[in-house]
């Protein structure tokens, strides 16, 4: 007798774009309910910040303080910086977003390939849209809150990481850890070179790092839920 169930592919198979059965989720599935309560606290965070900051000219005295240590930590800071900032160039951050794409694809994760591409793109956007409504300077006119820089070194961080807890099958706690991490190094690198450099407020970098968080996980979690709808509809018609 021949089999009239439908088929039913198992946890190996190649997903597709649209969410079909099979697919490879863009946040690792233990991972949605950490990552939307992070997501939250960052961006409380980044509009808190936003509001204290706002059309001010001269940091906060927390600024003082931490641009003091680093200087002291960091008092040339010189061609090593500048590598780092020039890694958050636009110019810069397009090849990565490229490249990152790119290794989604190769292992599967077509998901996260969109992430890869929207995530940093968005993040961007919104710092550069958040600046003028902001309206804080440094050295004169230069519009300074959130670091753009920063955002787009972490938001990249944050789907490498994304991308690494869901290829070795990371637990709860060690997804969350690498995400964590990886953009804790990679942001963390790049806000040092920027207040090294002179070139933000301390506030600026940690706004830019929790709006790169709140961004990339909000999209990640946003494919996640379109594509599951759009896959259970499919799955309901077929058994239909």
């Amino acid at each position: 007798m021949s089999d009239t169930h439908p088929h039913r592919p198992s946890s190996d198979e190649e997903p597709s774009l649209d969410g079909g059965p099979g697919y490879r989720p863009a946040a690792p599935t233990v991972l949605r309910g950490p990552l939307t309560a992070l997501a939250v606290v960052t961006g409380l965070t980044t509009a808190v910040l936003a509001v204290l900051v706002a059309g001010g000219s001269v940091g906060l005295p927390v600024d003082t303080e931490l641009h003091t240590a680093v200087a002291t930590w960091w008092g040339e800071p010189g061609r090593p910086a500048l590598l780092i900032d020039f890694l958050g160039d636009p110019r810069s951050v397009a090849v990565a977003i490229a490249v990152l794409a790119a290794v989604c694809l190769a292992l599967g994760r077509r998901r996260l390939a969109v992430v890869a591409v929207l995530g940093p793109v968005l993040t961007g956007a919104l710092t550069t849209g958040l600046k003028p409504v902001v309206g804080r300077t440094i050295h004169g006119d230069n519009l300074a809150y959130p670091s753009g820089h920063t955002a787009s070194s972490t938001a990249l961080a944050v789907v490498a990481a994304l991308l690494v807890a869901g290829v070795i099958g990371a637990g709860v706690v060690g997804a969350l850890l690498l995400v964590v991490a990886m953009s804790t190094v990679a942001g963390g690198a790049m806000a040092l070179a920027q207040i090294a450099l002179d070139a933000h407020y301390p506030t600026d970098v940690l706004g830019g790092f929790c709006c790169a968080i709140t961004v990339v996980a909000a999209v990640a979690l946003l494919v996640d839920r379109a594509l599951d709808r759009t896959a259970g509809r499919r799955m309901r018609r077929a058994a239909g």
